[in-house]
C-alpha cells in the first residue's frame, strides 16, 4: 500500500526512473515553472550520484523550516513522496502560506504522479493524506488550483471536498476543508 514519506534517498532508483519519464514529457525544458520542472533543471545534474541525491533530499526536507534558505518569493513548504515499497509514484507538497502569486495561481498544495503511475487513484489518495498535515500546519481550508483544462486534477480535488470559487486566467481555484 502506497504512503507519504519524508524525501528519502531509499527510492532514488525509481526516482530516477519517474524523473526520466516527466523529461519525456517535456517537463524540466525552460519555461516549465512546475515543481518537478524547476527541480530536474535545478537537481537533476546531479541526482545520479548517490552523496548529490542525498543532499537534494536534505534540502527538499528542509524546505519546511522557517529558516531555510529559499529564493526570493518562495515560503516554507512541506514536501512529501508517495511512495510504495521501494517505488516513487509520485509528490505532494503543501505550502505554508500563500503569496499574492499563489492566492491567485498557485494555492496551498500542488502536486505530480508520475506517467506510468497515473489514472490509479494516486493522487487523490495522496491528497487525501496530505489534508490531516496541512490542518496540523494550521492551514484550513486548503487552497488548491489547477489548470482548466486538466479535468483529472479537478476531478482529484472535488473528490476530496473542493469547492469551486472562481477561475483566474487559465486557473481554476477550490477550497478543500482540511479537517
Amino acid at each position: 500500500m502506497a504512503a507519504l514519506v519524508a524525501p528519502t534517498s531509499r527510492v532514488r532508483v525509481s526516482f530516477l526512473a519517474a524523473m526520466e519519464e516527466f523529461r519525456a514529457e517535456g517537463r524540466g525544458l525552460a519555461g516549465d515553472n512546475s515543481m518537478v520542472g524547476a527541480e530536474i533543471r535545478d537537481y537533476g545534474p546531479g541526482w545520479a550520484e548517490p552523496a548529490l541525491f542525498e543532499e537534494y533530499t536534505r534540502l527538499v526536507r528542509d524546505q519546511a523550516r522557517e529558516d531555510a534558505p529559499r529564493p526570493a518569493g518562495f515560503v516554507p513548504s512541506t514536501t512529501l513522496w508517495w511512495v510504495e515499497g521501494e517505488e516513487y509514484l509520485g509528490r505532494i507538497a503543501i505550502r505554508h502560506r500563500l503569496t499574492e502569486h499563489l492566492l491567485h495561481y498557485g494555492g496551498h498544495i500542488g502536486y505530480d504522479v508520475r506517467p506510468t503511475a497515473r489514472r490509479r487513484g494516486h493522487a487523490t489518495a495522496m491528497l487525501a493524506r496530505t489534508l490531516p498535515v496541512a490542518a496540523a500546519l494550521d492551514i484550513d481550508p486548503v487552497l488548491i488550483t489547477c489548470d482548466e483544462d486538466n479535468i483529472g486534477s479537478r476531478k482529484v480535488i472535488e473528490a476530496n471536498g473542493g469547492q469551486f470559487d472562481d477561475q483566474r486566467g487559465v486557473k481554476l481555484r477550490f477550497w478543500v476543508p482540511a479537517r
